[in-house]
């Protein structure tokens, strides 16, 4: 009744109402209609919101059922702008190879994109438009623990203590160790000087001489969506072609985001500058001048504060009207985190990336420099973590004892849990089945209704699959289909059931190998959990130590002069040897209980062919350090971030006698290790969704 004056929400007038009530809607959609018309040129915030508008009036008209509920509240909406996110793409890149690895690597310190998320991939930060039935709380009951993925076992023998880790997303932050071995940091804003550019901007008008300042007024409210008009017209004087092409190319170097078209009014040229978006932002970007003597990509630090890589990237791209993939990286870093990588991109000048910092939200760009050769994914060294776990009830001397132990021995190389999924169904239970060539099975335990909440639309996709087995019915219940279900069932609606191998291929290759790579890891940590129980921590013979990049089984002579942290395990696979000891016999179990051959690891799809790989067994952090902290509100910031120190912003100062206390750690790991394992080893705590939710139910809501 608020939105439309006149209607009624009694019982007795439920037809009238529902006559008043489309009728007026009739009128008001098509005034929207009218609207989106007339402000096609608006800028894009305007147009998002007159869409979300459209998006709830539409709502209002769900079945009576719904009436009520929609009576007692107003429609809100939340105008996405060109800057923020838009979704990650389909496909992630990871390094972890499948053609004979030897020693295991992965993109990332732990961060692997999981494909048993409910579709994380496309549909992150869209709004459902019904509630979830259950808490989040309610959602990890059905989640896993450590024990079920193999971790059970601590290196040290301190008293473990409780704490809150990630409370906030700037509690933990991430700076790349880079391939030369520097930790990677946002320190520089400046632009590099380059010799042959300038002898090039003397021979015509520099950027600066084109635009007045009045007209870069106006293009810089343009670009921050603070200009009513939704463009800004330039009038040529003394018109040339030459001329227009240099205001062209000053609006788009100093302003990115905007594009240009030529328009002529009474006779008299102007070139009118408005938001670019949709397809034209993808469109190859126009060729211009690149000195010979300055290299091909421009490298960068960037800086991101709560947002995934994948992310930045594609927001990068819409405003440069690149595609993503003429970015390159090292490793992708978490997005519940502060921070800082080394980014390169092909021929896009600095000045240009800098020009973005005016505009973005959440992400900084420096240290620009120019270099002749791309990154390449696993060439970074390491991560350098600086961790703060809030709230805890350990002693000094408890902390003393857990840290020191974690900077003498280290902790044990399991892989984490966010390995594994957050779902009933784990995603090693689907790369088992992959790998029996089981794929009834496969596509079962994707599709299949499970246990605990789930967005309502997934929950009726997975009730339509199980009652119909039409999977062109079960993908009309996903507003979205780019999430794995939706990827299958599409797969499944073009190639038929009967042809489950290429309708599993829809799914995007590097997330159907982590099903795979999942249940390689279960094995792993499990056996190592079994090495440990039964040989502690030293080299025994029968282990396994590497030379080069293969493997050598240690005699009793040879084990003498090895320490624990020189021993690796293999993961399972075609191209790799096991320890000659009884764990090596307990792989062979754990597989044939599985259904599996140890010795025939080769698969009948060349893409689930395991080669195996090798991983150390304890992993001994580098540069650890470490501190107490006192502090009385919860709410601010116990790190000084980068972008705060080159903001002058002052660091935090601590109350040594405040109510709270956190541990402030900092440490470096290799790649292919999780943070999250060596905060288990100091607090002694299941790191697991399921058990953090027990302890804590309101951290996770």
């Amino acid at each position: 009744s608020d939105v439309f004056p006149g209607s009624h929400t009694c019982t007795c007038g439920r037809r009238l109402f529902h006559i008043t009530f489309r009728t007026q809607l009739d009128i008001v959609t098509n005034s929207l209609k009218l609207s989106l018309q007339a402000t096609f040129r608006w800028k894009i915030r305007r147009v998002f919101q007159i869409r979300t508008l459209f998006h709830h009036l539409r709502l209002q008209l769900q079945p009576f059922k719904h009436l009520a509920l929609m009576a007692e509240s107003e429609p809100v909406f939340n105008p996405t702008l060109v800057g923020e996110k838009r979704g990650c793409l389909q496909d992630r890149d990871e390094e972890t190879p499948t053609k004979k690895p030897k020693v295991e690597s992965d993109h990332e310190n732990g961060n692997a994109p999981n494909p048993d998320d409910g579709g994380k991939e496309g549909l992150e930060g869209e709004a459902s438009d019904e509630e979830d039935g259950e808490s989040f709380a309610d959602m990890m009951k059905h989640g896993l623990t450590e024990i079920d993925v193999g971790i059970l076992k601590y290196v040290s023998d301190h008293e473990g203590f409780s704490g809150i880790l990630k409370e906030r997303y700037s509690d933990f932050v991430v700076n790349e160790i880079n391939k030369q071995g520097r930790i990677v940091h946002l320190d520089d804003l400046s632009i590099p000087t380059d010799s042959e550019e300038g002898a090039e901007t003397e021979e015509q008008p520099s950027d600066c001489e084109v635009l007045t300042e009045e007209q870069k007024k106006q293009l810089s409210e343009l670009q921050l969506f603070k200009n009513k008009e939704g463009n800004v017209s330039i009038e040529i004087i003394d018109d040339t072609k030459e001329k227009r092409t240099l205001v062209h190319k000053a609006i788009k170097t100093q302003f990115p985001g905007l594009e240009t078209k030529t328009e002529e009014k009474e006779g008299h040229k102007f070139i009118v500058a408005y938001h670019v978006a949709g397809k034209k932002a993808l469109a190859a970007p126009r060729k211009h001048f690149w000195p010979k003597n300055r290299g091909s990509y421009c490298h960068f630090a960037l800086y991101k504060e709560n947002k995934d890589t994948m992310d930045a990237i594609n927001v990068l791209s819409k405003f440069l009207r690149l595609r993503p993939n003429m970015f390159s990286y090292m490793g992708t870093k978490d997005k519940r985190a502060i921070t800082v990588q080394e980014i390169a991109v092909l021929k896009i000048t600095a000045e240009r990336l800098a020009h973005l910092n005016k505009c973005l939200m959440n992400l900084k760009l420096g240290n620009f420099c120019y270099k002749n050769h791309p990154l390449k994914l696993g060439e970074l060294q390491g991560n350098h973590f600086t961790v703060v776990i809030r709230n805890i009830s350990g002693t000094d001397e408890q902390v003393q004892q857990a840290m020191t132990s974690l900077k003498q021995t280290g902790f044990i190389n399991y892989y984490g849990m966010q390995r594994f999924g957050t779902t009933a169904v784990p995603t090693q239970q689907v790369g088992r089945a992959i790998l029996r060539n089981d794929w009834n099975q496969v596509v079962d335990l994707i599709l299949k209704p499970r246990p605990g909440a789930e967005k309502v639309y997934l929950v009726h996709c997975r009730e339509e699959w199980a009652k119909s087995q039409d999977p062109e019915a079960a993908l009309k219940k996903l507003p979205n289909k780019r999430c794995v279900e939706g990827q299958l069932l599409r797969g499944l609606s073009m190639y038929g059931k009967k042809n489950i191998v290429t309708a599993f291929g829809q799914i995007p290759r590097n997330n159907r190998l982590m099903y795979v790579h999942s249940y390689q890891s279960v094995v792993w940590n499990t056996m190592v959990s079994r090495r440990i129980e039964a040989f502690g921590l030293k080299a025994v013979e029968g282990d396994l130590v590497l030379r080069g990049p293969r493997a050598h089984v240690l005699s009793a002579e040879e084990a003498e002069s090895h320490s624990i942290h020189d021993i690796v395990m293999p993961l399972p696979g075609y191209d790799v040897i096991y320890p000659s000891h009884h764990i090596g016999d307990g792989y062979r179990e754990l597989l044939s209980a599985d259904g599996l051959d140890l010795n025939n690891m080769r698969h009948k799809v060349k893409d689930y062919s395991l080669a195996g790989a090798y991983r150390r067994i304890i992993i001994r952090p580098t540069d650890v350090s470490w501190e107490v902290i006192n502090y009385d509100n919860p709410r601010i910031s116990l790190v000084h971030s980068d972008f705060e120190k080159l903001e002058n912003k002052p660091a935090p100062v601590f109350n040594k006698e405040g109510k709270y206390r956190a541990l402030r750690m900092e440490f470096s790991l290799p790649p292919s290790t999780y943070a999250t394992m060596a905060i288990r080893e100091v607090l002694k705590l299941d790191t697991s969704i399921k058990k953090q939710t027990q302890l804590n139910t309101v951290w996770f809501n």
